[in-house]
């Protein structure tokens, strides 16, 4: 092992760099991407004394020790600005529209003659989409759903994103979001059924005949499964009544489809059936805070991503249908970027014929409409129209990745050709966009911890004791979130006797939390204490998480606290001074629940995600206002999950410019998490360098041959006291 120190300068900027040669040149350009956000692929490294190129054949610990880093785009000569640009623009859509104009020609030869056979393939689901207009079903389906948690799960939602008074528009779109998350977790996809007597594996034994219960609800073809432990043979029939599918809560992509189409009618929003002739079915919703239709795939959990198939899949696409109630539309358009390949394809019927037979099932579907209600359809119908074409035209984009099929075994997908190139089959961010942390409740809760803990240190309350007065409040507070969120609140009296009065005692000194949780305490006329709402009551579950974990943390540091006095009153154990509502920037990002400022939310239940960060990736955060703060100490805690992707080694760099420069403030190596939801403090030793912006330069993880990313369950900065 050489260990060697490169000074490398880029742009105007010098970075000291600390190498190991044993680990290669691909590792010192994740190192380099950490530092200057220049992708590895993109990164020529030149030696300064020589002007020699460093490769993979180079001897790394024989270069010069200074070196120059340039980005090969920025080689590339700049391109005409003005008539060239729009040159270049008229001369792609010429190529397109004659490509276009191309697979039409072809089209008229390679069309068979109209034989109704696109048609039989869409009239059957006109009556399948209006069972979800059944009350009898919608009913069925709603007592299915926690209304009232889903509704906050949406508030939170928009609360983390700075919205804590969203119009309806708003409300009713983080709705449907959270009913799409729900549904991915309560329905089943099914490869083979278990068995129905022992539960073992079962393999597929083909096709029978339905049996008369099987037809009473669309069950028409049935597979049949041997199990492999026992005797015993299972059928699985593959229902199309929506009413059966809210009661099995299982099937593939078409009972997913269908039963996730009818939950959206349930709760109100228009909603079609989207049929893909190279099978697949998904669900479109008319997003009133959007303004258009929205794609959902309930078995994929993704929403407004209509390229995932083309792209992420590699489908190549024919007929894309989208039937609903008031009609049926060809949606093609919406889910490719290569139409005049897609044309090439559709060879079922001709294009004025498709769309002759689309004109006539919609004109039968509003049939006995009034005249104002058509008139409205056909101008929503207008404007879809013109939005297709734009979204034909527009660009991909490449800062996310699209993965292949996650639902269904490996072994399926890949036999489908629909598993993607993307290994990790997730929807990643590379190019995260700035993100404001909305966390200030977070450091208001941390601090609500003193005057409890301060009393009972005052008080002479032991360890134990002490342990034992944080245990109640948590199960206060849990009797609280137990409560409808709209309107919760708590008496004292639901805690047992024995503790009634300690609360009483310590009440005063929970004020300060109780105020960060948007509560206070009352006591009525009869000496009778409750806890109730005095906020919105977004902020309360906003909160809460927080307040339960900093709970167990603290809970946690104080049963290894040596000695419960005034002068423990500090980290790991109080978490004061801590530093809220920057704006964070990262490397990358796992999309929606990995995102950047899933860090700085102060709950276990998310965490940041870098997909491809187990070789070197990094994370900004910048302090409001340009304020100036001195970093004394700071805390990361491990995620839920994968140990090999915790981060060991890593730098932490304050700037006093916003980022332009960047300061060493800590580095540590090698270290390691003992266990899921570890928190750790880091105590800063270099101190007096005032920071508006801080930097943490993650450059290795746990295990980085097996493994491409890194994950943390939160990064908490702690300032000096003012």
């Amino acid at each position: 092992m050489v260990t060697r120190s490169f000074q490398v300068r880029h742009n105007d900027s010098d970075f000291a760099v600390v190498y190991d040669t044993d680990d290669g040149l691909e590792v010192l350009k994740y190192q380099l991407f950490s530092l200057t956000s220049v992708p590895p692929e993109e990164q020529k490294i030149i030696g300064a004394d020589d002007d020699s190129v460093v490769s993979d054949d180079s001897d790394l610990a024989a270069v010069s020790e200074k070196l120059r880093l340039v980005s090969i785009s920025d080689e590339q000569p700049e391109p005409a600005a003005g008539n060239d640009e729009l040159l270049k623009s008229d001369e792609e859509l010429a190529r397109m529209l004659q490509a276009e104009e191309e697979a039409l020609m072809y089209q008229q030869f390679a069309v068979r003659e109209d034989n109704g056979a696109f048609e039989g393939r869409v009239r059957p689901y006109i009556s399948q989409v209006l069972m979800y207009e059944d009350p009898i079903r919608q009913e069925a389906a709603r007592k299915t759903v926690s209304v009232e948690q889903l509704e906050e799960k949406a508030l939170v939602s928009l609360a983390k994103e700075g919205n804590f008074t969203p119009s309806k528009k708003q409300q009713d779109h983080a709705f449907l979001l959270q009913l799409l998350f729900w549904f991915k977790q309560s329905f089943s996809w099914v490869n083979q059924p278990p068995c129905d007597s022992c539960g073992q594996k079962t393999v597929s034994l083909g096709m029978d005949a339905a049996l008369p219960p099987e037809l009473l609800h669309g069950g028409s073809r049935v597979e049949i499964y041997r199990c492999t432990s026992c005797p015993t043979v299972t059928r699985f029939p593959r229902y199309n009544d929506p009413l059966k599918l809210v009661e099995t809560r299982r099937g593939r992509c078409g009972e997913w489809a269908n039963c996730f189409t009818l939950y959206c009618r349930t709760f109100g929003f228009e909603s079609r059936l989207i049929l893909d002739f190279t099978d697949h079915v998904w669900t479109e919703c008319f997003s009133e805070s959007l303004g258009r239709w929205m794609h959902l795939d309930p078995c994929e959990g993704v929403y407004d991503k209509p390229l995932l198939y083309e792209s992420g899949w590699s489908k190549k696409l024919n007929y894309v249908i989208a039937i609903g109630k008031d009609g049926v539309c060809d949606v093609t358009k919406r889910y490719t970027r290569k139409w005049h390949e897609v044309l090439s394809r559709r060879n079922i019927i001709s294009e004025p014929a498709l769309s002759s037979v689309l004109a006539n099932i919609t004109k039968e579907c509003r049939r006995g409409y009034t005249s104002q209600v058509r008139s409205a359809l056909e101008d929503r119908d207008e404007k879809e129209r013109q939005e297709l074409e734009r979204d034909l035209r527009s660009t991909d984009d490449a800062s996310t990745s699209l993965p292949g099929r996650r639902s269904g075994d490996k072994e399926w997908r890949k036999s489908r050709m629909e598993d993607g190139s993307d290994e990790s089959l997730s929807l990643t961010g590379s190019s995260c966009p700035l993100r404001q942390c909305v966390d200030e409740h977070v450091t208001k809760i941390y601090n609500g911890f003193l005057p409890i803990l301060a009393q009972l240190v005052d008080e002479g309350f032991p360890k134990s004791r002490a342990v034992e007065v944080l245990e109640i409040l948590k199960g206060f507070l849990i009797n609280l979130k137990k409560s409808p969120f709209k309107t919760r609140r708590v008496s004292v009296d639901s805690v047992p006797n024995i503790s009634q009065s300690v609360v009483r005692q310590l009440l005063p000194s929970f004020t300060e939390l109780l105020s960060a949780l948007s509560l206070s305490s009352k006591a009525d006329t009869d000496g009778r204490v409750e806890i109730s709402l005095v906020g919105p009551a977004v902020k309360t579950s906003l909160a809460l998480p927080v307040t339960f974990h900093a709970l167990d943390v603290t809970i946690r540091n104080l049963k290894s606290c040596e000695n419960f006095v005034k002068d423990s009153l500090c980290l790991p154990l109080l978490k004061l001074n801590r530093i809220h509502s920057g704006v964070v920037r990262a490397s990358g990002e796992e999309i929606p629940f990995g995102i950047a400022t899933s860090a700085f939310d102060g709950t276990r239940m998310s965490k940041w995600e870098e997909p491809n960060g187990a070789k070197g990736c990094w994370i900004v955060y910048k302090v409001s206002d340009n304020q100036m703060h001195e970093l004394v100490a700071y805390e990361l805690m491990s995620a839920n999950d994968a140990p090999e992707r915790d981060p060991m080694d890593w730098v932490v760099e304050g700037s006093n410019d916003g980022g332009s420069s960047w300061h060493l403030i800590d580095k540590r190596t090698s270290q390691l998490f003992d266990g899921r939801y570890q928190c750790r403090t880091f105590k800063v030793s270099s101190e007096g360098f005032l920071s508006n912006a801080f930097r943490f330069r993650f450059l290795r993880v746990r295990d980085i041959q097996s493994n491409s990313r890194l994950q943390l369950g939160s990064i908490d900065l702690y300032s000096r006291s003012s």
